[in-house]
């Protein structure tokens, strides 16, 4: 896919502002610093992740994080879409979707087993959006987190 780049330490400046841009749309409570703290493994080649550039390189509109863990269920490597986003400017043009598709086939290739995310139940765009994507609820299932 040509308009999806696995992202490296070099595109630092390319990535945290778009990272800033989706945590204030969403009102989490992150800083600078938190946000290069988290993407810095990440863009260094953490087995645990990986960012990728929505976009041009040298000009991209959107980026998308996946992190990985271990499934018994799912029989193996599973991933998480931990965060998506898209320039509000461009949005609806598809490229999300590309990209959602494109990690999706290429995390495939790769030997992941499944592919998931969480969403705003109440967020309408976002639930279409991803149903397009072949994401679908699990029926009796409900997401809880613990922060540690």
């Amino acid at each position: 896919m040509k308009s999806l780049h696995l992202a490296a330490e070099a595109d630092s400046d390319k990535l945290l502002p778009l990272v800033s841009a989706f945590h204030a749309e969403m009102g989490f409570d992150t800083d600078a610093e938190h946000q290069s703290n988290a993407i810095a493994p990440l863009l260094a080649g953490s087995p645990h992740g990986a960012a990728w550039l929505i976009g041009l390189r040298r000009a991209p509109v959107g980026y998308i994080v996946v992190t990985f863990g271990w499934s018994v269920e799912y029989g193996g490597l599973d991933a998480i879409v931990d965060e998506i986003y898209v320039r509000p400017a461009v949005r609806k043009r598809g490229m999300g979707f590309e990209a959602l598709n494109g990690i999706a086939k290429a995390l495939k290739e790769g030997g992941v087993r499944a592919l998931h995310l969480e969403v705003d139940m109440a967020d309408e765009t976002a639930v279409r959006f991803y149903s397009r994507a072949r994401f679908a609820p699990r029926d009796g299932y409900l997401l809880m987190s613990r922060v540690l």
